[in-house]
């Protein structure tokens, strides 16, 4: 019986992994990326949150201003009923009759810095900007001039959902 010799093969060494490709994309990709970045600004706003003391609402007076965002339109409330209701135009809410009720409720509450933004849950979240920032200050042309000036209505807004 012969014995058949069987030829050892050699061990085959793996070959290594080849990175310089990835790397030259890297060192090409990665500056590339840093120039093009759009660096935008980022607002934060600090709203306040409801708290459910009752103690110091006593010796204040209870005069609220809430501003109801509904599908229909507008309200402005003052905590107990409605003031003035404005209807969508055009399909839009009339952010130009908010502010200038707001601005004639802040000529007779000088002293007040705070409202109430409510919305109904249906209501899309840029209609929520919107709103806050109209609630937040106005722009108003100064007498004598053609110059617009920005005046703070009610800096202090809190946010919660439409009864």
């Amino acid at each position: 019986m012969a014995r058949r010799h069987h030829k050892r093969r050699g061990r085959e060494e793996t070959p290594g992994l080849d990175v310089t490709t990835f790397l030259n994309l890297m060192v090409v990709l990665i500056p590339f990326l840093l120039i093009s970045a759009v660096f935008s600004r980022i607002t934060i706003m600090e709203l306040s949150v409801p708290t459910s003391s009752g103690g110091a609402a006593l010796n204040k007076p209870n005069f609220a201003i809430e501003v109801i965002v509904r599908k229909a339109g507008l309200e402005i409330a003052n905590g107990f009923s409605v003031e003035a209701a404005i209807p969508k135009k055009d399909d839009q809410y009339d952010m130009d009759m908010l502010s200038q009720i707001l601005m004639r409720l802040k000529d007779r509450y000088p002293d007040k810095k705070d409202a109430t933004v409510l919305m109904e849950p249906e209501i899309e979240y840029d209609y929520l900007v919107q709103v806050m920032d109209v609630v937040r200050g106005a722009t108003v042309l100064v007498e004598g001039s053609e110059e617009a000036a920005g005046m703070v209505l009610f800096p202090d807004i809190s946010i919660g959902d439409a009864p």
